[in-house]
């Protein structure tokens, strides 16, 4: 008889492994490439700007400006609420390695669309849609790109904005970079740099600060489109190019899209291009 219930135990025994083996398969296929289960503990990695006022900046480990904000929107959305988010620094420079490299699962970090980084890197969006412009010192009388010929004009290191004016409108202006934009102000407000180029949004963002109101501004005068997307790996990747432009869409749609433009760009004198934007999301190749 002991023989006879010591067998039976056994047999209880593969049956409950088998059954906890079955659903511990069951669980890991559902949360595979569908997002994170909410309360799941699963982390998403997102990389932002940590130095543009309004778009992405540390504060103290509190992360805040516009593509934060979309950011948690789309990640709440693929299942990642914010204390499943890993927010990490991305330089414009280290983006596309970054990606490569599987250390980032997205970037919202003023990443414009365009087809040379399409070869390493895959997009959803765009979220919106900046125009180039420049910000000077009040005093100013520099108006737009023509005038900079002799100027000496900032911008970050692995940002194609300075170049696109050499190239395109004033062939005698002298480009420098710097690690951020916040660095190329400050170059500014020491003399040593006549203008700042970049996005009409993070230029905004600079302006608004309490450090710098009043003593530049931002001219007004764009000359480009730039689609900021959202950076994911070629190949891979947890989220969906798809599921993140149902993201923004729905951002756009319930109004908390525009509610984070107003919200980051307070005191900036700043309106958004509004035939150009709300973008509507390309279609994902």
């Amino acid at each position: 008889m002991r023989k006879t219930r010591y067998a039976a135990a056994a047999i209880a025994a593969v049956a409950a492994l088998t059954l906890s083996a079955c659903g511990g398969d069951s669980g890991s296929e559902s949360g595979s490439s569908e997002g994170a289960t909410e309360g799941s503990g699963e982390q998403i990695r997102i990389g932002i700007k940590f130095d543009q006022p309004g778009l992405g900046f540390d504060e103290g480990g509190n992360y805040a400006g516009f593509d934060v904000d979309v950011a948690k929107y789309v990640a709440n959305e693929l299942g990642y609420p914010e204390d499943q988010i890993e927010f990490i620094s991305s330089p414009s420079a280290q983006r596309e390695n970054m990606l490569e490299n599987d250390q980032l699962d997205m970037i919202f970090a003023t990443y414009s669309i365009t087809d040379a980084r399409k070869e390493k890197v895959a997009f959803a969006g765009p979220y919106f849609v900046a125009g180039q412009d420049l910000l000077v010192p009040t005093d100013s009388d520099i108006s737009g790109p023509e005038d900079l010929d002799g100027k000496n004009l900032c911008s970050v290191t692995g940002s194609t904005s300075a170049q696109k004016i050499k190239d395109n409108y004033a062939a005698g202006v002298n480009l420098l970079e710097q690690p951020s934009y916040a660095e190329c102000v400050t170059a500014m407000q020491g003399g040593s740099i006549d203008a700042v180029t970049t996005d009409d949004i993070i230029l905004a963002g600079l302006a608004s600060t309490d450090a710098n109101k009043g003593q530049f501004k931002v001219v007004g005068n764009t000359f480009s489109e730039e689609k900021y997307g959202v950076g994911l790996p070629k190949e891979g990747g947890i989220v969906k190019c798809e599921d993140i432009n149902a993201a923004i869409t729905k951002m756009v749609q319930d109004g908390a899209w525009e509610e984070a433009i107003k919200k980051n760009t307070e005191g900036a004198d700043y309106a958004f291009n509004e035939d150009l934007n709300p973008p509507t999301p390309d279609a994902c190749a």
